[in-house]
């Protein structure tokens, strides 16, 4: 396969750019040899990389991260005689996590710090906690009520959650500490391409990316505001998931460099796909549900948090993914997979995957584990 005289805005043929190769010239002397940015070349290069039109190095059949050989082929020219190796490349769907996840942290160094009001609210119970778990809510996901039951988009997605909180605050107990726990799939899609991630299925898109981005933020620093009003600390957990794993990155360290290390919010941003949270006697665990089920999923969380899990008498999981409600108990701990406030999109609607919507408040008691809960559900707040 060889080269031909594609041009880019700027004339440059790939052609050019690979004799500049050829010749040993770096980024910037190809750069200012050509008359254009050294981006360009190193976007140009990369392309051709990918089309197998280049080798990275001298001969060398490596490429440029986040990308790997996946194969390489001869080909020949006119006369038949060898010309060069086309080179087959692929991108490494775990190295680009890996560098997104890098740059996400870098960018949030500078987001400058939120102070929350110092103006505590009144006979709070220090006991208890209430943990107000929202799973799978799938911003951005379209859905049509003729075809699926219910209409969903972004609009009332934002409005659906903010009506949610307010009830859900109202009925709750008024406990000192409150957990907003997102279990994950918050954004329905991960980057500019309305498709899951691991399989690139086609998903049902109300929007653009950028805007479901807006919306995410503005909704889940709305609903921190919310809950300050109630609680004297809230505890936000985001737990990465299948729809959104990148997304899940930049929510954790944006809102962790956002309110920073302030006595009245903290924001857990580890790395693992498995979280939890200490109180007292309590221990709560989370995790999405797409890499361990509720049938195998204690033995993971008492192995990888040993310590808390043996120093507390009550044990509770809390899980999503399926959208419908599964309940078991082992003897470590009471397992919990949640529903979503969410509507059916038409891949659920046809496949026959009907689940009630609502969403729930637990209450844990730091001596006696879960002493309430309180459920909100989607005739509430319509």
């Amino acid at each position: 396969m060889k080269a031909n005289a594609t041009h880019n805005s700027k004339g440059i043929t790939d052609e050019q750019i690979i004799d500049c190769l050829k010749r040993g010239l770096n980024h910037s002397q190809a750069a200012e040899e050509l008359g254009c940015s050294r981006h360009n070349i190193r976007n140009r290069k990369a392309k051709l990389i990918r089309q197998g039109l280049w080798q990275h190095g001298n001969g060398n059949d490596t490429v440029p991260e986040p990308y790997y050989v996946k194969g390489k082929s001869q080909y020949y020219d006119k006369d038949g005689k060898p010309a060069g190796v086309w080179v087959k490349s692929d991108i490494d769907k775990e190295k680009q996590h890996k560098m997104m996840e890098e740059a996400i942290i870098a960018m949030c160094e500078e987001i400058p710090k939120h102070k929350p009001s110092n103006s505590l609210p009144k006979n709070t119970l220090s006991d208890l906690l209430n943990c107000y778990v929202i799973s799978d809510y799938h911003l951005g996901m379209m859905a049509w009520g003729e075809e699926s039951g219910a209409d969903w988009d972004l609009k009332i997605a934002e409005e659906t959650l903010i009506k949610w909180f307010q009830q859900a605050i109202k009925l709750s107990p008024d406990s000192k500490t409150a957990i907003f726990c997102n279990l994950s799939d918050a954004l329905h899609w991960d980057g500019l391409e309305a498709v899951t991630p691991a399989n690139r299925h086609v998903l049902d898109a109300d929007t653009r990316f950028q805007k479901v981005v807006r919306v995410c933020i503005r909704l889940f620093r709305k609903i921190i505001d919310m809950l300050l009003q109630k609680h004297e600390k809230v505890v936000m957990i985001n737990v990465g998931g299948n729809h959104d794993p990148a997304s899940t990155v930049w929510l954790r360290e944006m809102f962790h460099s956002f309110y920073g290390d302030t006595d009245r919010v903290e924001v857990d941003n580890g790395a693992d796909l498995y979280c939890c949270y200490e109180h007292g006697a309590t221990s709560l665990f989370f995790h999405h549900g797409h890499k361990r089920k509720v049938g195998n999923i204690d033995s993971v969380f008492a192995a990888k948090y040993r310590d808390v899990f043996g120093r507390t008498k009550y044990s509770y999981a809390h899980m999503g993914h399926l959208h419908s409600v599964d309940v078991k108990e082992t003897n470590l701990m009471l397992i919990e997979q949640h529903r979503t406030l969410a509507a059916h999109d038409a891949y659920a609607s046809q496949g026959g995957w009907i689940s009630g919507r609502d969403a729930k408040v637990i209450t844990y008691h730091k001596d006696y584990g879960e002493v309430s809960r309180v459920v909100v559900g989607i005739d509430m707040i319509s």
